[in-house]
C-alpha cells in the first residue's frame, strides 16, 4: 500500500502548478496557519508579516492563539496588551497607518481586521485553550448550565467583540468563528489540568451547545477543533463521529510524534510509519488519518497539522545518521531547549538526510540531531492530503516560517 501511495505522490508532485486549479467558486482545501499573540514580543513577528511574506494570499484561515478559560468558566484573554491594547506603529501596521490615540481598537485584533480587509477571502478564528490554557475546560463544561455560560462568554468576548475596557462591540467582526483547542479531554496534558472520565461526553455536549449558540449568532460562523494524534487520546476524549458532525473541520496533530522529552532521537512528523522504528508505539501522520477514518471522521473535514519548527536532541553518538540513537537531552534552541524555528534550522550546519519512504528530513552533525520539515517534505504531505481527499493542511505556527513563507508556499502549490 505504501509503495502505491508513493507512486501516486510522485505523479502528483510532477504536475505543474497550473495543472492543479482551484475549485470553481472557492478553495477546495483549507490552508490554515496559527498566529501566536506572543510573537509580537521576542520574535518580533506581527500581523503585517503575514501579509508582506506573501502568506496571507495563500491561506484560507488564520487561527489566533490563544483565548483562555478561567476557573469560573468564562472566556478571557491572557494578554489584552497584545490583543487589543498595544498601539501599533506605522511600520508594523498592515496598511502602514499607526494606531491613533483614542481609537476604538488597537493591537493584534485591529491588525487582523485590516488583514482581512486586504484579503477578503481570509477568515480568522479565535483558538481557545492550547497547552497552557486548558486547565479549567473540564470544570467549565461539566453541567448544562456551565456549558451554556462558557459558550455565551466566548461568543460575547471574541465574536461580538465586547472587550474589557473598550466600547461595546469594539472588537466585533474580527473573528469569523471559534477553534477549540482543549489539550486534552479525558487524558493528560499540561501539569495541573483538571481531567475527568466524563470529559469525553462533555466535550461533545459542549460542542453541541457552542454550535447552537454560534448558529444563533450567525449561520456563517465556523467551528473547528484541534485534535490529538495518539489513538489512546482519541478514544479517551472524543466521540469522533458526532464531534465531526458538529465541526466545519478539525485540525489534527501531525507533529510532536516524537520529541526531546525522550532520550532517543526520532521523527517528529513522519508522514508514514517507519518499520525500523524501535519504539513500542509507532506514530505517523498516515496512521493518525487511518485512526480517525476508522472512527467515523469524514476525510474532507480532516485538516492535517504540519510543523514550522523542529525537535532536537544533543549528545547523540553511535555513528551512522543519528536516527533512533541515544541522546543526553534536548538540543539548545533560541526560544526553548529542544525546539527551533524552521527559519533558523535551515541555516544550521550539519548533514541533511531525507527518507521519501517515511516522508522525513533530519539534520545530524555528529552531536545534535534535528527532525523538521522543509518545502520538499511539505510538497509530499500536500500531495498525500490531495490524494487521500483530506480537507487541507494547518501550519503551527506562521511566525516560524521564513520571511518568504517557504513552507506556506509549498503547501499552497498543491492544496488549492
Amino acid at each position: 500500500m505504501k509503495k502505491s501511495i508513493l507512486i501516486a505522490l510522485s505523479v502528483l508532485l510532477s504536475l505543474t502548478v497550473t495543472a492543479l486549479p482551484a475549485e470553481a467558486g472557492g478553495d477546495r482545501f483549507k490552508r490554515v496557519a496559527y498566529f501566536v499573540q506572543w510573537g509580537v514580543y521576542g520574535r518580533d513577528y506581527h500581523v503585517k508579516d503575514v501579509d508582506t511574506s506573501g502568506a496571507a494570499a495563500k491561506l484560507t484561515h488564520v487561527n489566533y492563539a490563544f483565548g483562555f478559560v478561567d476557573a469560573a468558566g468564562d472566556c478571557y484573554s491572557p494578554d489584552p496588551w497584545a490583543d487589543w491594547q498595544r498601539p501599533v506603529p506605522a511600520e508594523q501596521s498592515v496598511d502602514g497607518v499607526a494606531d491613533a490615540p483614542g481609537q476604538a481598537l488597537n493591537g493584534n485584533l485591529n491588525q487582523l481586521r485590516k488583514l482581512k480587509a486586504k484579503h477578503p477571502r481570509l477568515k480568522a478564528l479565535i483558538s481557545l485553550g492550547g497547552w497552557t490554557g486548558s486547565k479549567h475546560f473540564s470544570d467549565a463544561v461539566l453541567t448544562p448550565e456551565s456549558r451554556a455560560r462558557l459558550a455565551a462568554s466566548c461568543i460575547d468576548l471574541w465574536l461580538r467583540g465586547n472587550l474589557p475596557g473598550l466600547e461595546p462591540g469594539a472588537g466585533a467582526g474580527v473573528f469569523d468563528g471559534i477553534d477549540l483547542d482543549w489539550e486534552w479531554p479525558g487524558s493528560s496534558g499540561a501539569e495541573g489540568n483538571v481531567i475527568r472520565p466524563e470529559d469525553r461526553r462533555n466535550f461533545t455536549l459542549f460542542l453541541e451547545e457552542l454550535r447552537a449558540q454560534l448558529d444563533a449568532y450567525s449561520r456563517d460562523a465556523e467551528l473547528s477543533a484541534f485534535l490529538p494524534a495518539a489513538a489512546a487520546k482519541i478514544d479517551a476524549g472524543f466521540e469522533v463521529r458526532r464531534v465531526f458532525d458538529l465541526l466545519d473541520f478539525a485540525t489534527v496533530q501531525g507533529y510532536d510524534l516524537r520529541g526531546n522529552w525522550e532520550l532517543r532521537t526520532g521523527h517528529q512528523a513522519n508522514l508514514f510509519t517507519d518499520r525500523r522504528d524501535p519504539n513500542e508505539v509507532r506514530y505517523s501522520v498516515d496512521q493518525t488519518v487511518r485512526d480517525y477514518l476508522r472512527r467515523g471522521a469524514p476525510a474532507r473535514k480532516l485538516v492535517i497539522g504540519v510543523p514550522a519548527y523542529g525537535q532536537g536532541w544533543t549528545g547523540v553518538t553511535g555513528g551512522g545518521k543519528g536516527l533512533y540513537k541515544a541522546a543526553t537531552g534536548p538540543a539548545p534552541g533560541k526560544w526553548a531547549a529542544g525546539v527551533e524555528d524552521y527559519k533558523d534550522l535551515v541555516t544550521k550546519p550539519g548533514k541533511r538526510h531525507r527518507d521519501l519512504l517515511t516522508g522525513t528530513l533530519w539534520m545530524y552533525d555528529g552531536n545534535e540531531f534535528w527532525s523538521y520539515d522543509d518545502p520538499a517534505v511539505m510538497l509530499q504531505k500536500a500531495a498525500y492530503i490531495r490524494l487521500k481527499g483530506l480537507g487541507g493542511a494547518m501550519l503551527w505556527s506562521i511566525d516560524q516560517d521564513d520571511s518568504r513563507a517557504s513552507l506556506t508556499t509549498a503547501l499552497h502549490k498543491v492544496l488549492r
